[in-house]
Order: C-alpha cells, then sequence, then structure tokens
C-alpha cells in the first residue's frame, strides 16, 4: 500500500486531530514518528500520511477557513 505525507509536524495531538477528521469522512489515514530527534533533544518529526487517492479530498477537509477567505479575496491592484 502507497502512502504520501500531507504534513509534518512536531505535535503529535495535531496529527491525532487531523487523523480523527479524516477517518470522521472513511479516508484511512496514519502518522509516523521520525524518530532521532529525541537523543538531540529535539521534538521528534511526526509525518501524517494519507493514500494517493485521498489526498485531495483529506487537504480540502483540513485547510483552515483562514486560507479559504484568502483564496476568495477579490485582487485590487
Amino acid at each position: 500500500m502507497i502512502w504520501i505525507t500531507l504534513k509534518t509536524t512536531a505535535v503529535r495531538w495535531e496529527a491525532e486531530l487531523m487523523q480523527q477528521i479524516l477517518n470522521a469522512h472513511g479516508i484511512p489515514s496514519r502518522f509516523l514518528e521520525q524518530g532521532g530527534a529525541g537523543c538531540l533533544g529535539l521534538a521528534n518529526l511526526i509525518a501524517f500520511q494519507v493514500q494517493p487517492q485521498d489526498q485531495w479530498t483529506a487537504l480540502l477537509l483540513l485547510s483552515s477557513l483562514e486560507e479559504d477567505r484568502e483564496h476568495q479575496k477579490p485582487h485590487t491592484e
């Protein structure tokens, strides 16, 4: 099975929340902790992943309203 990374974060609760949102819509997802940073005193990075056919739906579901508003503003020049 192929997985693609939508986002990389250092905040585990953020990855868990994204996973819950997508699960509610029937979209399989996973997150993988990319270790090694812990021994350096840094937070582990977490890669949040979905299957390729769900990429765009997941991006739409996880996008914020602020991003949507920015794209809908009329451009004045």
